[in-house]
């Protein structure tokens, strides 16, 4: 019988795809977009990540998400530091949420607050994704527009507190596998982290919708 982490990472893995491949994300890393349409979208990220962070807190007693909230891991610091350096010091005047991003932002915080296990799906497929997935938006950022290796403008892309990124994957596995949740419950999981990456791919559509390449 597979592992959990592995039922969940073969189970999503046809939304994770669609998520990668969105149009907007292609043009975005083939250079195709402006540094606007990157900022746009850390913008996006930030109300995502102020929706996970907001409620770790109190999660961090909980017996099944409370294992899974590690201060190194939290974002939102340093996506305010990028939006400072893309928008300018008074960026939170101008931050503005797409209806999509407001739906997930609302799904997490609402996870959050009522079923711990189901922010764990959101936990799982937004920081593992990053650590992944998130490296070669920053490869790619940098070298499109320039920005420092790994400085202001890339840094939620930068996870300083974890030295090894290989390892640190591997311990998050084993968190999943041992979590105390009986099988239905660990098949609503899996079909929250479904849901989690469908949510991101509606985000990135409706950036697409906002920034189309000209025919």
């Amino acid at each position: 019988m597979d592992s959990f982490s592995t039922l969940i990472r073969t189970a999503s893995q046809e939304q994770h795809v669609e998520a990668e491949t969105s149009t907007f994300m292609s043009d975005l890393l083939g250079g195709r977009l402006g540094v606007d349409a990157y900022a746009r979208y850390t913008e996006q990220l930030w109300f995502v990540y102020e929706a996970l962070e907001a409620g770790a807190d109190r999660l961090a007693s909980d017996p099944v998400a409370g294992p899974f909230v590690q201060p190194g891991l939290f974002r939102l610091p340093a996506l305010e530091r990028d939006l400072a350096h893309l928008r300018g010091a008074g960026w939170r005047a101008t931050l503005t949420a797409l209806p999509a991003t407001r739906a997930y932002a609302d799904r997490v915080a609402r996870c959050a607050r009522e079923w711990p296990a189901g922010y764990v799906a959101h936990h799982y497929t937004r920081y593992l994704g990053d650590l992944s997935g998130g490296q070669i938006i920053r490869d790619k950022a940098e070298r499109t527009w320039g920005f420092a290796k790994k400085g202001d403008g890339v840094r939620f892309y930068v996870f300083e507190e974890i030295g090894n990124p290989a390892a640190f994957k591997r311990g998050y596995r084993e968190l999943l596998d041992a979590i105390d949740a009986d099988e239905l419950e660990r098949q609503r999981v899996v079909a929250e982290c479904k849901e989690a990456f469908a949510l991101n791919t509606a985000v990135f559509r409706a950036l697409g919708e906002e920034f189309p390449l000209s025919a």
